[in-house]
């Protein structure tokens, strides 16, 4: 297959997710402006206003009215996209259970922001992370030209399974960060992405009903049905993936490893924090030390499968965590160590605390804290550094 031809531009994050949203041919988009997302939406009036972009926006009062929005839009048998950002995300949180249960495959974008209190502005994932078990697939991007390419990948995955996902990119070190994006000709994205046509829907000609209650043995059949669905999504994901390099030539799989040959040492970690990690890994390489990088870029469903395989062999991990969750720590450090329990030949796993706040994490002092590792025993806690 031939690579397609593109534009390229000089996008934020932000506008590379709204560009990415417009290639979709979303019909119905419901929107509330929270910072650092707002960008997202207001591109999106933009395109409207010139013609560009033929979809429904719905402005509401809050981001509970705008889930609230979207699951019947969907239920409708409509392609639906919204984006928001951290107290936002938190008000649709009892929205976000109904709409993974109503296996509606909305695509949402989240700009990870601090959560209150107190108050701040400032790159943190706790916000997504603390809806981990709402039923959503959850993607973290490293970079406005991976959030582009993300969201169709998403709705690629979403619309196969019906089920929701969610697209995280870091606040400012990406939403607001410039940087070239190539984007796609609307016809190759068309090819890649066919129309939303869901085997049910609300239709006056066809009676369905939804939200009814229900018997416990129906609700445990529910409940396992989504489960299997989310099983399927690491494959499929994998296979939108490499489909999308047929045609764009960009691939950015599910685990990605970075110099782990024969790596002793790596790093794990999610989102902007990756492109700091890379730099380390470098530097590290340059004096001598046998260190490497494995990014993880869906983190629900984990994929456990291709975790233990990116991992296998290696001594020592060390995680670092851009999230905090009180009494346990950093939550990629305690899914990480769960999934690798009980494999053969389990790496020693470390957990910092190194990104909370937004707090900036350079890459000397990622590459300490590998150094460190190789000298000391793991905790089961994850340890707070800067």
């Amino acid at each position: 297959m031939n690579p397609v031809a593109e534009q390229r531009l000089l996008l934020t994050g932000n506008h590379a997710v709204a560009w990415g949203a417009r290639l979709a041919r979303p019909q119905v988009a419901p929107v509330y402006p929270i910072t650092p997302q707002t960008p997202v939406l207001e591109l999106l009036t933009e395109f409207q206003a010139r013609g560009e972009f033929d979809a429904e926006i719905i402005t509401v009062e809050s981001e509970h009215s705008v889930m609230s929005a979207c699951i019947p839009a969907s239920l409708a048998g409509v392609r639906v996209f919204t984006a928001t950002a951290s107290q936002g995300l938190l008000l649709m949180h009892e929205l976000l259970h109904y709409a993974a249960g109503a296996r509606a495959p909305i695509v949402m974008a989240n700009v990870n922001r601090t959560v209150a209190s107190p108050w701040a502005f400032w790159p943190d994932q706790t916000d997504s992370l603390a809806q981990r078990d709402t039923g959503w697939i959850q993607f973290y991007v490293e970079s406005a030209q991976e959030a582009l390419d993300t969201v169709l990948q998403a709705y690629r995955v979403a619309e196969q399974l019906l089920l929701p996902a969610m697209i995280n990119l870091d606040a400012f070190y990406v939403s607001h960060a410039l940087e070239p994006v190539a984007i796609p000709e609307q016809a190759a994205v068309d090819a890649y992405l066919p129309p939303f046509d869901p085997p049910h829907r609300l239709d006056p000609a066809r009676p369905e009903s939804w939200g009814n209650v229900v018997s416990q043995d129906m609700f445990y059949r529910h409940r396992q049905a989504a489960e299997e669905a989310m099983a399927r999504v690491p494959a499929l994901a994998a296979e939108a993936d490499r489909e999308w390099a047929e045609r764009c030539g960009r691939s950015w799989g599910v685990v990605e490893r970075y110099r782990c040959d024969d790596a002793a040492c790596v790093v794990v970690t999610m989102g902007s924090m990756c492109g700091s990690a890379r730099a380390a890994i470098d530097e590290l390489r340059d004096a001598g030390i046998a260190a490497g990088l494995v990014k993880l870029r869906l983190f629900r469903p984990l994929p456990v499968a291709a975790l233990r395989a990116a991992l296998h062999g290696m001594r020592d991990v060390v995680v670092l965590d851009r999230n905090h969750s009180p009494g346990i720590g950093g939550v990629l450090h305690q899914e990480l160590r769960a999934a690798l329990y009980g494999m053969d030949g389990a790496p020693r796993v470390h957990g910092l605390l190194a990104g909370v706040g937004g707090v900036n994490v350079p890459p000397r002092r990622i590459a300490a804290f590998v150094r460190d590792a190789l000298d000391s025993e793991p905790s089961a806690a994850s340890l707070w550094v800067r």
